[in-house]
């Protein structure tokens, strides 16, 4: 039986690395997805791929009216939406912080932090209305302790953002059937993972208990779940995917 038969999901940042992997695994579980993103041609060439269940929507997660045409378009187009997963994000410069610059600063937490909380109000009265929905924001080992794996001050600061408002809007929102939970990756082998590591899974992996770096899909799986209704008394929490970096 399809996990997600029913559900309509939008994912952002879904054009390539983990986006692309939740969008693919949420429409072979039988999901209605709308990928958005800034790599029109990337989402588009996805949604193509993945057939009648899955469209693209161009999309800065940043501005308030790409968030009501992602709505406007996938009430559309499949109806009223029930699964948010706030995927998006950027590292930004891999600087210091003596060295990194105010516009740096505020370009990084517009895309990790503004974006989610843009997305978090763009559904949270349609799920009201349809007596629930479960909302599923990405976050970082960034978000949970501060170590130097978080590359700089303004992707750490996003991501613990991320981790704080997912409980905030949990709390204030679990009486209205609405469950948020934070998702907090360590090192994925993804684009941007590698273009920011220089890594392709050699280096990075000596700080990881298990001993390698993830495959996106690993991090979908989880996703996948706090989607579900498999998860349906699970809120406010978060749920680390990091080989055990974070462990001690």
């Amino acid at each position: 039986m399809a996990r997600l038969a029913g559900k309509i999901a939008v994912i952002t940042g879904a054009a390539r690395g983990m986006g692309e992997a939740h969008a693919r695994l949420f429409v072979r579980e039988g999901a209605s997805v709308v990928l958005t993103d800034l790599n029109g041609q990337a989402g588009s060439d996805l949604a193509g791929e993945l057939g009648d269940r899955a469209i693209f929507v161009p999309h800065d997660v940043s501005s308030s009216k790409d968030w009501d045409n992602v709505l406007i378009t996938a009430e559309a187009r499949f109806g009223p939406v029930n699964v948010l997963v706030n995927n998006a994000g950027v590292i930004g410069p891999v600087k210091s912080l003596l060295d990194f610059e105010e516009e740096e600063f505020l370009q990084v937490c517009a895309v990790n932090q503004l974006g989610v909380f843009l997305g978090m109000k763009a559904v949270v009265p349609g799920m009201v209305a349809a007596g629930g929905g479960s909302i599923v924001n990405i976050s970082s080992i960034a978000g949970m302790l501060g170590t130097r794996a978080s590359s700089n001050a303004a992707y750490c600061a996003s991501k613990f953002a991320v981790r704080g408002m997912s409980k905030l809007i949990a709390a204030q929102w679990g009486h209205a059937g609405i469950r948020v939970n934070s998702v907090h990756p360590g090192y994925i082998l993804t684009p941007m993972m590698v273009a920011a590591t220089d890594e392709t899974g050699g280096g990075a992996s000596d700080a990881i208990p298990l001993g390698r770096m993830a495959q996106p899909e690993e991090v979908s799986n989880v996703v996948l779940f706090l989607a579900s209704d498999e998860s349906s008394f699970v809120s406010g929490a978060e749920h680390v995917v990091d080989g055990g970096m974070t462990a001690g």
